[in-house]
């Protein structure tokens, strides 16, 4: 895995900094007779320095929410929302010597590893899913224009089918006619010849791309897609396969779409879990910073 400079430097920073805090920490603890308390001078620096990071960490969403504000690099503050935020829960762990303390503080301890946890998630997610995205989408599309793309696609079937259907000839006898298709003659095709493409793209293909949210539609899996494909080119006359293959690439133009969208929620929603908690976060440690500097 590639680690860029400014990556690096927040990990070897952080490294540090949990070093220097591990080593106090394990002979404060040991020459504590009651064990380490979060009252101690120790203690107090240990939750101040936890805070601290965790308001950092917390300071990305208003760097996001106002870009214009050029204080630091974007990346910067990502990187530093990582590791900072990661390095708040051993030090609020050592601030109150690994006890969960009353319900308040049990709330907060265990807030803070969801958080944490969600964070690391998403990291994860940022990282590894761009790549898959551009394996399993080669013809990425840009998330907001998707809805028109899939209009035009819509579109683009409704005409192959209308083109298709323009093709039978109102003078079709048992005795066949000829028409020209492309500059070529060929023998003219019935109503019931186009009969099977009709009813699959009316039942099936149509409403598939009509309802991108649904779920559970055949055309939605290769294999079946495939096999769906497979089976009309046996039923219908040479003259319109290649307007059946047209078909075929728009079903499969849908399912990349399709996993686009997935990914991207996947990549994003993640988001709609760990802000609100890490809000709440803040706001329970300011409550336990006043409840404990009053009593």
């Amino acid at each position: 895995m590639h680690i860029d400079s400014t990556h690096k430097k927040w990990l070897i920073a952080s490294l540090i900094i949990f070093a220097v805090a591990t080593a106090i920490y394990i002979p404060y603890a040991a020459a504590s007779p009651h064990g380490p308390s979060g009252a101690s001078a120790l203690g107090l620096t240990f939750g101040i320095l936890g805070f601290v990071f965790m308001v950092f960490a917390g300071l990305l969403g208003a760097r996001k929410r106002f870009p214009v504000w050029r204080v630091g690099r974007a990346q910067t503050w990502m990187r530093g929302h990582l590791w900072l935020g990661l390095l708040a829960l051993p030090l609020i762990f050592f601030h109150g010597g690994f006890r969960f303390g009353g319900p308040l503080t049990a709330a907060l301890m265990i807030l803070l590893i969801i958080v944490v946890a969600s964070g690391l998630f998403g990291a994860v997610l940022q990282h590894y899913l761009p790549t898959v995205m551009t394996v399993e989408v080669p013809l990425e599309t840009i998330f907001e224009q998707i809805d028109r793309v899939r209009g035009q696609m819509l579109d683009e079937a409704d005409q192959i089918v209308g083109r298709v259907t323009a093709l039978v000839s109102p003078l079709a006898t048992a005795v066949p006619a000829r028409v020209a298709i492309a500059t070529e003659e060929v023998a003219a095709i019935t109503e019931a010849d186009i009969a099977p493409l009709r009813t699959f793209y009316g039942h099936q293909m149509r409403p598939f791309l009509e309802k991108p949210d649904a779920r559970g539609h055949g055309l939605a899996d290769p294999a079946k897609a495939r096999a769906m494909f497979e089976g009309l080119r046996t039923l219908l006359p040479p003259e319109v396969h290649e307007s059946l293959k047209d078909l075929d690439d728009i079903c499969e133009e849908e399912r990349e779409l399709r996993r686009q969208v997935r990914l991207h929620h996947w990549l994003h929603d993640w988001l709609l879990l760990h802000i609100p908690l890490s809000l709440a976060l803040l706001l329970l440690a300011a409550v336990h910073i006043v409840m404990a500097l009053r009593y």
